[in-house]
């Protein structure tokens, strides 16, 4: 898929939630062979960052099936799951609450959470600036945000690599092994939706967050950044 085939403004929404909803039966299956096995240890850097009393309520957006939710849970959080996709809500394998709603419109008052996560759905929201302000809202002072990624290797061989695996082979293992490959090509291009790092640091700490900090894992292909509201 070329970046120019992307959904944008108001199609992009519906078109998320349409493929997230196609592709959950395999979703699980699809993230352990697209990260090489990776996205367990991946989760478990952003569990890491929240650095929150036993107990806390952590909201995780955009929850999928429930993977980053249980890994909260093992920690000894409160998580509670977010999605917008009726079909990964369905698929989740997780026994904690979750609710179908939207990421920048979330139900929950002001102050009421004592953290958020993110996993691998920045690019998918319509408008970040909205997200991370929501996020914010529904923070108490000194909770935490953590988030996670895709990101574009540095190191130019690294780099190469990451082009060759993530542009041709993803979108044929789509095509071969969840039987979608228009799926399958939209997740690779769509890192074209993510500002540059710069861009990202900044729209957090417009949002209401401080402390904000970056960091790389397998090479730069995947980005972690968090942040402390204040």
């Amino acid at each position: 898929m070329k970046t120019t085939d992307l959904p944008v403004g108001a199609d992009k929404a519906p078109a998320v939630e349409a493929m997230f909803d196609r592709i959950s039966a395999r979703y699980d299956r699809m993230n352990r062979i697209i990260s090489l096995g990776q996205d367990q240890r991946w989760r478990r850097h952003i569990i890491d960052q929240l650095h929150l009393a036993s107990g806390a309520t952590v909201l995780d957006l955009a929850c999928g099936t429930g993977d980053l939710c249980n890994d909260a849970l093992g920690r000894g959080y409160a998580p509670i799951g977010v999605d917008f996709s009726a079909g990964m809500l369905e698929h989740t394998r997780t026994p904690v609450p979750l609710v179908r709603g939207d990421a920048t419109r979330l139900p929950a008052p002001n102050g009421s959470v004592d953290g958020v996560v993110c996993g691998f759905a920045l690019r998918n929201f319509v408008d970040l600036r909205l997200f991370f302000g929501e996020s914010a809202r529904v923070l108490r002072r000194g909770g935490r945000i953590a988030v996670l990624d895709a990101a574009v290797p540095e190191h130019v061989i690294t780099r190469a690599g990451h082009h060759v695996w993530f542009r041709w082979a993803v979108p044929m293992l789509g095509r071969v092994v969840a039987h979608d490959s228009e799926a399958y090509a939209y997740l690779p291009a769509s890192t074209a939706y993510l500002p540059a790092v710069s861009e990202l640091i900044a729209l957090m700490q417009d949002a209401g967050f401080d402390d904000v900090h970056r960091s790389t894992f397998t090479g730069g292909a995947v980005q972690l950044l968090s942040g402390t509201r204040r």
